[in-house]
């Protein structure tokens, strides 16, 4: 890779609920090559970590955020048509990070991608409020409510784009990494609702996210087929297998001398 694309590098970080535990392993993997990101991308899960990066959070930092992050622990029961739980608690664990802070005050330009329920249409979100965009982007449909903003009704992003290459592009990166944490994964049998919920979003989205990540121009897939998407206990593993296969795929595709 020549220093001119290296100036313009854009990362793609997909959905995966608990899987995205491995995106804090691929950034790791990042920040120790010396691969300056420029542009950054997120759908789902994948948009809470995108968003922790943008504002200089680094790897260590992201993991001290995600050990204390329960999946479940983070909702609560919303009695509302539209959803089962509510992810109010997601936002104070954004904003106690973060702070009440906007797109405009991020150090890294970023994209957060969420679905339009009413519409079917990709809604790349890039102003207003950092919690209310990851917040809609997280949304599983049915499992979370959405996130009602701009006069739409958002759910999760992963519906329109799972691994948001194009978003990436558009921003102006020239050189894409994408990080697809489904592509090897193996779906286990689903004991309750909200497992039912989660796996039927990923089994869906699976073949249509293939077509999305040709667009990238190097893809991560770690294995994480020994997971599942449920349970946090499994996150300091997911960062390491996250670790892992970046490495190994940045260091067969980068020559640290550029």
């Amino acid at each position: 890779m020549s220093k001119k694309s290296k100036k313009h590098i854009g990362l793609a970080l997909g959905g995966g609920a608990v899987l995205g535990a491995a995106h804090i392993g691929v950034i790791r993997a990042l920040e120790e090559s010396e691969i300056p990101v420029k542009f950054i991308s997120g759908t789902s899960i994948g948009a809470l970590v995108a968003a922790m990066f943008a504002f200089g959070k680094s790897w260590k930092e992201i993991r001290s955020i995600a050990m204390e992050l329960d999946w479940f622990d983070i909702s609560r029961l919303a009695f509302n048509r539209n959803g089962l739980l509510s992810n109010k608690k997601m936002g104070k664990l954004i904003t106690d990070n973060l702070g009440d802070v906007t797109f405009k005050d991020t150090e890294i330009p970023l994209a957060i991608v969420a679905t339009d329920i009413t519409s079917g249409e990709k809604v790349v979100i890039k102003k207003g409020s950092i919690t209310t965009a990851v917040l809609a982007s997280t949304s599983i449909p049915g499992l979370f409510v959405p996130v009602e903003t701009d006069k739409r009704l958002l759910v999760d992003g992963g519906i329109a784009e799972n691994v948001p290459v194009l978003s990436a592009r558009d921003m102006g990166a020239k050189y894409i990494i994408g990080v697809d944490l489904n592509a090897k994964q193996n779906f286990t049998q689903p004991k309750n609702i909200v497992q039912v919920l989660i796996n039927t979003v990923h089994l869906t989205l699976r073949n249509v996210t293939k077509l999305q990540t040709e667009e990238a121009d190097l893809l991560i897939t770690p294995d994480l087929s020994e997971f599942d998407y449920y349970h946090v206990k499994q996150i300091p593993d997911l960062i390491e297998k996250g670790y892992a296969e970046a490495k190994s795929v940045i260091e067969a595709h980068f020559d640290k001398a550029d």
